[in-house]
């Protein structure tokens, strides 16, 4: 099975239930990659803003885990999927999109508190606003600048009734980006 139709079949079987946003996991993913094709990125980054919570599809926890205290780190395991036929352009902003919300909290007095209720749940379990030494050192990191952006197409993707293209539309995108190993 392609990786297209693997990545299709999950958000099928696994994308419909909402995540504590009011959106669907579908729509989530939607929205994030129309933001980013918007914006005018890369097949790279618009793929890594589809596939950046894939990782809540891959663990196969209930939809409310955060309330219950558990940190999925579902960035971890998305890259780690993503990272079985993508590059590290698509699977490393994947894996640092919630170091970026610790970042953002850390270096932007404003954007705390412009997250959602849910999203700052989850922060308190992702170890919390990034101390100075902390942030210092993500944004050294190769694709933090990358992350940074899948991160504020993440935190505006959780609009009710916004017009997108369907899922689909999308997979040029993967298409362009996947590794093929020989």
């Amino acid at each position: 099975m392609a990786v297209t139709d693997k990545i299709l079949a999950l958000y099928s079987r696994r994308g419909g239930p909402s995540y504590g946003e009011g959106v669907t996991q579908n729509e989530h993913a939607v929205q994030a990659a129309y933001l980013a094709e918007q914006s005018g990125a890369d097949a790279a980054l618009i793929t890594a803003a589809l596939l950046h919570d894939i990782g809540h599809l891959l663990h196969g926890l209930p939809e409310d885990i955060a309330e219950q205290g558990v940190d999925t780190q579902h960035e971890a395991l998305g890259s780690a999927w993503l990272s079985q036929h993508f590059g590290p352009e698509i699977t490393e902003p994947v894996r640092l999109h919630v170091a970026a919300k610790r970042y953002l909290c850390a270096i932007e007095h404003t954007y705390f508190d412009a997250l959602s209720d849910a999203s700052k749940l989850s922060l308190k379990l992702q170890g919390g606003p990034m101390s100075k030494d902390e942030a210092a050192a993500f944004a050294e990191l190769p694709f933090a600048r990358d992350a940074v952006q899948v991160r504020r197409w993440d935190d505006d993707a959780k609009q009710i009734g916004l017009e997108t293209p369907v899922f689909a539309h999308f997979l040029s995108y993967l298409e362009a980006v996947i590794r093929v190993w020989i």
